[in-house]
């Protein structure tokens, strides 16, 4: 029977006792049924007696100070430099995923890197950064380790940012987008046989999460899909998708289009041409999304902020870096004085396009209180 390292190893409220023996994990619609021992899809959740624990606490693939663009947010304190980290382990399945090393993972070797929710916060502080992500691979399966990161971050004054599939069920998640600032939800299709047969999950909880986020939270959200080639770019996909965000989340909310990649099991898929992409822009626009960007693929046009009200550029982008400035008054039109949705401050951050890893020294702290 696999053993556990007690110094990552914390105990979880989300799960039920089954008549069989088994014990049911509640964190996720996957809702994995576990015997002794017994990890879960995601991996860093197991059954050790009789509860579920998180097996990498403290743990991490490495910490990186990235732009806030790269999430992707653009509305949340453009220009402002972010320290990202993860985990190992997922719970969707997809054949697409483009960081598939550290969600694939079945190994603990690839969590290299140890700290404490308090030495996370201080380090954010420490190099500036204004916000910290959760990212890479998806914070849900973490969420203990997340949630106790991001309240020592908030009392720091430090923002908490979540890139997720939204793949959650309702207690945690409230537990959860209750500690964020902003979050970034992988829309991945509007279609239930997409979610089934590439992503190993369901369309319906990613939308209930989507909307609780807009309507129940002050959590500040953008919507990202990774337009992959006749899988999920269809214009009557495309346009049922932009219907819904519009009746359900309003016009604001803004919406990234990615480009797609040959990665994991889709290599022989070809990549998502910039055509594809300013087409689903123009659908969604359309509809009446206000704000939708294009990523993974350079067009002035698509990746910089226009005015709704006078069609002013207000924020100019090239890759991951600000230009272009045309806010005033902490988000305003400079020409029409319209208001921008979003959090902004009087100016842009200058952390431009930078990757910096950061290295954080392995210490006792990074393990749980018992």
């Amino acid at each position: 029977m696999e053993s556990f390292d007690p110094a990552h190893t914390v105990a979880t409220r989300y799960w039920r006792q089954l008549d069989d023996g088994r014990i049911a994990c509640t964190l996720c619609p996957r809702d994995c049924h576990l015997k002794e021992g017994q990890r879960g899809l995601c991996f860093v959740r197991a059954r050790q007696g009789d509860r579920v624990v998180l097996t990498s606490y403290g743990l991490s693939t490495g910490f990186c100070i990235d732009p806030i663009e790269k999430k992707p947010l653009y509305h949340f304190y453009p220009g402002t430099p972010v320290l990202s980290f993860g985990t190992a382990g997922c719970n969707l399945t997809c054949r697409f995923c483009q960081n598939w090393d550290i969600s694939k993972a079945r190994d603990t070797h690839v969590l290299c890197d140890a700290a404490s929710p308090e030495q996370l916060a201080l380090t954010a502080r420490q190099h500036g950064c204004r916000s910290i992500a959760y990212t890479y691979n998806d914070p849900v399966v973490f969420h203990e380790y997340a949630v106790d990161v991001a309240q020592a971050c908030r009392a720091h004054g430090v923002a908490n940012v979540a890139v997720s599939a939204g793949y959650v069920c309702a207690e945690p998640r409230a537990e959860f987008y209750g500690v964020m600032d902003a979050a970034n939800i992988d829309l991945k299709a509007f279609s239930e046989g997409f979610y089934r047969r590439l992503a190993g999950a369901s369309l319906a909880p990613v939308l209930e999460t989507i909307e609780y986020i807009h309507r129940e939270t002050a959590c500040w959200l953008e919507l990202t899909t990774l337009l992959i080639p006749d899988e999920n770019d269809s214009p009557a996909e495309l346009e049922a998708m932009a219907r819904w965000v519009v009746e359900r989340l309003g016009t604001e909310v803004p919406w990234h289009f990615s480009a797609f990649f040959p990665a994991w099991k889709m290599l022989e898929t070809p990549p998502t041409p910039l055509a594809t992409l300013q087409r689903a822009r123009q659908i969604a626009r359309e509809a009446g999304v206000r704000h939708v960007y294009l990523g993974n693929i350079r067009d002035p046009e698509g990746e910089s902020t226009w005015c709704p009200g006078c069609g002013a550029l207000l924020i100019e982008r090239s890759g991951y870096r600000i230009g272009h400035w045309g806010l005033e008054d902490g988000g305003r039109c400079g020409v029409c004085g319209t208001p921008l949705a979003g959090h902004f401050e009087s100016r842009p951050g200058q952390w431009g396009s930078r990757r910096q890893p950061v290295y954080l020294a392995s210490s006792s702290s990074a393990s749980p209180a018992p």
